[in-house]
């Protein structure tokens, strides 16, 4: 986990009111949600799906670039909070990943915006209290973390809300707490 971009004096970049996009990087599916800081809660401002259109990988990437680049001017985030990259057993997969990763970075970074990334572990742990948490639980979290009715669909949405508020959480955790 890191930071790139300006710098701050609160714990990660963040202070209440600061917007934090959240991204689930994919080819297919790239889920993001928007998650204002606050304190006591957090607000979901937008979360949703960009499928990127394309008939190869390299008309895919083009398009989620654009589409990410879209969604960073629309929204005004504060900073990106990324899912790095989980290889499990298909390495294809996980190059494949690299791809949408690296232009939703160069998206992010293009703009100046900090970027910070999260292992899907560490974000299942900091949402739902476990790495091996399922996606029907990190939905669950995400709905009551945010004080939402229903979780957020489809799940590829919940998962980038899920990435906002791993960021937003990392950012009251005592260890971040005692580095200021």
């Amino acid at each position: 986990m890191g930071g790139v971009g300006g710098v701050t004096d609160a714990p990660l970049g963040l202070f209440p009111g600061a917007l934090i996009l959240g991204i689930d990087p994919g080819t297919r599916a790239t889920g993001y949600g928007a998650v204002r800081y606050g304190r006591p809660r957090h607000e979901l401002v937008e979360c949703g799906v960009t499928r990127p259109r394309g008939h190869n990988l390299a008309e895919r990437i083009v398009d989620l670039h654009e589409e990410i680049g879209g969604l960073i001017d629309r929204l005004e985030p504060t900073c990106t909070a990324i899912e790095a990259v989980f290889s499990g057993r298909n390495p294809r997969t996980a190059l494949v990943m690299g791809h949408a990763r690296g232009v939703i970075l160069l998206a992010a970074a293009s703009r100046n915006l900090p970027i910070w990334e999260y292992s899907p572990a560490e974000i299942k742990k900091r949402i739902a209290g476990t790495g091996a948490a399922t996606k029907g639980q990190i939905g669950f979290m995400v709905k009551h973390h945010l004080d939402l009715v229903e979780p957020p669909a489809p799940d590829d949405a919940a998962d980038g809300c899920a990435v906002a508020l791993c960021h937003a959480l990392a950012a009251t955790s005592p260890a971040v707490l005692g580095r200021r």
